[in-house]
């Protein structure tokens, strides 16, 4: 009997790095891509799930408050967390002392607590017949979640990360205000990227490169804008072939606007943070949670590696919330009811003519 022979087509593709992308930092994203976690999970999954592996991440800063600083340090803990190398360079005299200020992950009793009480926010309501069901495979969840690294964190913003995260070899730190010239930056990137070569096969480990307030006023090279633009794009061609991610914070307001429209175009993800004064009677009628609100991040551009299809995203506004003063939370904004208070009912009647009665009737 003639063995019958395996037709294999031209088209299928060899995939072997998706073992790789078992780990739990790792996961696979659409179009052979990988993705990091940005340490929010709700930046995560407006994103499309993380941050694709060779991303340059572009925030421009606002000038009033520094919401900026949020991302960072999230962005920071959360590869530390993972064991991820880091490149972290600061325009302050002690770059190092500020890694005692990221934050630490939430317990898994936080964690609990806080399920809990959004359970009990949203009236969800479970049949008495399914409690017990829904007891023992919540146990079950919660032992495998107690064993397994998640792939994205909660931080609380209130508790600093242990100092063994943040003391081993794996942590670059550097002071832009001592640098001679934004060429040095640049050799130091280069020099910490080639340590994660782009290899399909393997990736065993990714790099995670944070660089704040580019073009600060206190550098040597504040003013160098073509020197500026220059580092951009090398930094950006070197990300790429590598199996690191950068984030890079700059103020906007000290950027000439050819400039930083220069530099906007050279990201792979834009986005903006915008602080909101503490007592804005005009938004607190308007939005809904408004006393957890402390600005609004706006999302200018979305990584698209490997593709051409546009993203369409459900909001380009979110607003920046610390829930509890301790968890930062990004939400789509939501209006508050027509009265203007922040309850969940209207509390008066509506009209739609404008004529109804004091009754309360509606006037079609």
């Amino acid at each position: 009997m003639a063995a019958t022979k395996t037709r294999t087509s031209s088209f299928s593709r060899n995939l072997p790095a998706a073992s790789s992308a078992q780990s739990p930092e790792i996961k696979c994203g659409p179009n052979g891509t990988f993705l990091v976690s940005s340490g929010i999970p709700d930046l995560d999954k407006t994103l499309g799930g993380g941050i694709p592996l060779g991303s340059l991440v572009m925030v421009m800063e606002d000038s009033e408050a520094p919401h900026h600083m949020l991302l960072l340090r999230n962005f920071m803990s959360q590869g530390l967390v993972q064991k991820q190398p880091l490149l972290y360079a600061s325009p302050s005299k002690d770059p190092r002392g500020f890694l005692g200020t990221l934050p630490s992950p939430s317990s898994p009793k936080d964690d609990k607590s806080r399920s809990h009480d959004a359970e009990q926010e949203k009236g969800l309501r479970i049949a008495w017949q399914y409690k017990k069901y829904f007891g023992e495979n919540q146990s079950n969840l919660d032992g495998q979640r107690d064993n397994k690294q998640e792939f994205s964190n909660e931080f609380d913003l209130r508790r600093p990360l242990d100092r063994h995260f943040y003391t081993g070899q794996h942590v670059d730190c550097i002071s832009t205000k001592d640098l001679p010239n934004i060429a040095a930056l640049q050799e130091r990137c280069t020099s910490f990227l080639s340590q994660f070569p782009r290899n399909d096969a393997s990736i065993a480990c990714t790099g995670r490169i944070a660089i704040q307030s580019l073009c600060a006023p206190q550098c040597e090279s504040s003013n160098m804008e073509w020197e500026m633009l220059s580092f951009i794009r090398s930094l950006k061609s070197t990300v790429r072939s590598a199996n690191a991610v950068a984030i890079i914070t700059f103020p906007s307001s000290l950027v000439s606007p050819s400039f930083c429209k220069r530099w906007q175009h050279l990201a792979d993800c834009l986005v903006s943070v915008k602080a909101i004064p503490d007592e804005d009677k005009e938004l607190a009628k308007l939005l809904t949670g408004y006393q957890e609100i402390v600005g609004f991040l706006n999302i200018h551009r979305v990584p698209r590696i490997n593709t051409q299809v546009p993203a369409v995203l459900e909001a380009t506004t979110l607003s920046i919330k610390l829930q509890k003063r301790r968890y930062l939370v990004l939400e789509c904004l939501n209006q508050a009811p027509v009265d203007g208070s922040s309850g969940s009912s209207y509390g008066t009647s509506g009209s739609c003519s404008g004529s109804s009665s004091k009754s309360g009737s509606l006037d079609f």
